[in-house]
């Protein structure tokens, strides 16, 4: 299992995408996320087929600090239920994962 995770969610917009990233990184809770707009979604829900754009948060952080991650989003986030998907770095640039773990706490 990886030390360091990249953590996924989605927003319906930049604004609140901004709001999420801002308080992630202030907090120290992330050392870094992409807001990255234009996203298209199609999904299931509350069985209808659903499609919105959205923006995508690309999150980077340590596996230590997704518990504290996830609270934070999910009192943050805006969706009934937010997306929030966590996946392992398994490899990475050495002097970029040092910076990763610095930033944070």
């Amino acid at each position: 299992m990886s030390e360091h995770v990249v953590a996924l969610s989605t927003v319906a917009s930049a604004e609140q995408a901004e709001v999420l990233a801002r308080a992630l990184v202030e907090e120290r809770l992330a050392a870094c996320v992409n807001v990255v707009p234009g996203v298209r979604s199609f999904y299931r829900w509350r069985g209808e087929l659903a499609v919105d754009g959205e923006v995508l948060c690309v999150i980077k952080t340590r596996r230590d600090r997704v518990e504290a991650l996830r609270a934070r989003l999910v009192a943050l986030h805006p969706y009934e239920l937010p997306e929030l998907v966590v996946l392992d770095v398994v490899a990475g640039h050495e002097p970029y994962l040092a910076w990763l773990d610095e930033s944070v706490e």
